[in-house]
């Protein structure tokens, strides 16, 4: 996309045209949904969390106080800062969700249930990285966005997000490690 209509999407935001709002959330929910999705693995929370960053968005909008030039930066950054703050709460008072449908795990394929405890075991260990580890993760995999585009949205140089992704993966396998042999 080129600065000028970058520019022009931006001014748009701020005088809060339905078009360009409209035009914005189509170009960037995708990429901000997974991303939160990613993090969260879980759809409904995702969504929701997505649509907050928008709302934050049209806030900010109102206020004057948008993004200045990067859109799509701003976006994931606020998103970030939502996942964060949802999992503090969360990490403060433990619940536990019931499955509308309870089922016993000797009753599923062995293949599913293996994949499952696979991705649990991983999703468990991703929670025990620090935040700043698992947004480059979420980043670079599980958006797909290049080093640059990380390093932009991170607000680092491309080196420190290189170093940043080679200690996370050090630390995800490390967890990992604990987990399986734990």
């Amino acid at each position: 996309m080129s600065v000028p209509e970058t520019q022009k999407e931006l001014d748009g935001l701020r005088r809060l045209d339905p078009q360009v709002i409209g035009a914005v959330y189509d170009r960037y929910f995708p990429a901000v949904y997974r991303f939160v999705s990613y993090r969260l693995n879980d759809e409904a929370l995702a969504e929701d969390i997505a649509s907050e960053v928008f709302l934050r968005l049209l806030e900010a909008g109102k206020k004057n106080r948008g993004p200045e030039t990067n859109l799509k930066s701003w976006l994931l950054t606020t998103a970030s800062h939502i996942i964060n703050d949802h999992l503090r709460r969360v990490y403060r008072r433990q619940t536990v969700e019931l499955s509308e449908t309870i089922t016993d795990p000797d009753y599923l394929p062995p293949d599913t249930f293996d994949l499952r405890e696979q991705n649990r075991m991983v999703r468990s260990a991703l929670a025990q990285l620090t935040a700043e580890q698992q947004d480059v993760l979420s980043l670079r995999f599980g958006a797909g966005y290049s080093l640059e585009e990380t390093a932009t949205v991170m607000r680092k140089k491309v080196n420190a997000v290189k170093a940043l992704q080679f200690r996370a993966v050090a630390a995800l396998n490390r967890k990992i490690g604990e987990v399986l042999h734990g």
